[in-house]
């Protein structure tokens, strides 16, 4: 028997002249809500207050959910799903996608394309939402996906790493300059703070790239696809990660200086006693991932033993 079923929406979230859009789902038997992800795309007007460039190539899509590789029992976070272009191609592989996006308009569309609640929608930003909680409340450690606002990469980025106990992978799509950065090498111009905090944290892949003719509007740059695979520890654990962040910002943050130089603008060190170590007189960007966590480690000493001290000692 021919079954006809027709999803209503609203103008406002699809671009279309007529006040009402209808799209209509045709097949012998009932299509199972989570099927719904064969229906047309929203067609959205860009925001550039949110820095959105929309993934129109369906073929792209399709290899970046191919490459995401979901599995029924993952738990899927999706990233500003937009119009849907990776969600109408994600749902049909897990039983448990949620969505995360701060556009109204999408989160409402999204809503409407998959009704029955198939897909979790939570309207709202990505970079306010509890990981650590989310994660505990859907069972299970995060698969997290997205295309990503150029302007917002490095905050997601941090987000994620600072809850990456809950996190088992991150792919993203990001602008090829900082894919390189993320996954740069010791001594290479594009080793910095980003490779340094995804190495420690996570196995760091390339996986292809994206030209800017796969998203409306057209970004002056190419993407990158890249993966993180969270570690279940760091190589080289640190003592205490928030002083290694201090350590490696400061650093990289005086390139030009030598890691001695840079060291004298750290207030927990100012007037400690450096060790004498061969280390300090290099540049950062010419240190390992597990080399500046052993300095940090050994500068933890010092600046532990200055606090015991106090700063007039």
């Amino acid at each position: 028997m021919l079954r006809i079923f027709a999803l209503k929406i609203n103008e406002p979230f699809v671009d279309n002249p007529a006040p009402l859009a209808y799209i209509f789902l045709l097949s012998e038997r009932r299509i199972p809500p989570h099927m719904v992800s064969s229906s047309p795309r929203l067609h959205l007007r860009p925001r550039k207050s949110l820095g959105q460039n929309f993934l129109r190539d369906d073929a792209v899509a399709r290899k970046i959910v191919a490459s995401i590789d979901p599995r029924a029992d993952d738990v899927l976070l999706e990233i500003g799903p937009g119009e849907g272009a990776l969600t109408r191609h994600l749902a049909p592989l897990t039983r448990r996608l949620s969505v995360v996006e701060i556009d109204a308009r999408a989160a409402a569309g999204i809503r409407a394309m998959f009704p029955g609640g198939t897909v979790d929608v939570i309207e709202g930003d990505f970079l306010a939402l509890d990981l650590d909680a989310f994660a505990r409340d859907r069972g299970g450690r995060l698969r997290i996906a997205g295309n990503i606002p150029y302007n917002i990469t490095t905050p997601i980025l941090f987000h994620v790493l600072d809850h990456r106990a809950h996190v088992a992978d991150l792919t993203i799509l990001v602008q090829k300059e900082v894919g390189r950065r993320m996954g740069a090498a010791p001594g290479t111009p594009d080793y910095g703070i980003l490779s340094v905090f995804c190495r420690y944290t996570s196995e760091v892949k390339a996986l292809f790239e994206v030209p800017p003719g796969a998203f409306y509007p057209r970004p002056q740059v190419t993407s990158l696809l890249m993966r993180l695979v969270m570690r279940a520890a760091p190589e080289v654990p640190a003592a205490d990660e928030a002083f290694f962040r201090m350590i490696v910002r400061a650093t990289f943050g005086k390139r030009r200086k030598t890691i001695r130089n840079s060291l004298r603008y750290v207030d927990a060190l100012r007037g400690a006693a450096l060790p004498d170590l061969p280390e300090l007189d290099r540049r950062p960007e010419e240190l390992s991932v597990g080399e500046l966590v052993a300095l940090s480690n050994t500068l933890l000493g010092a600046a532990s033993f200055r606090a015991r001290e106090g700063p007039g000692a």
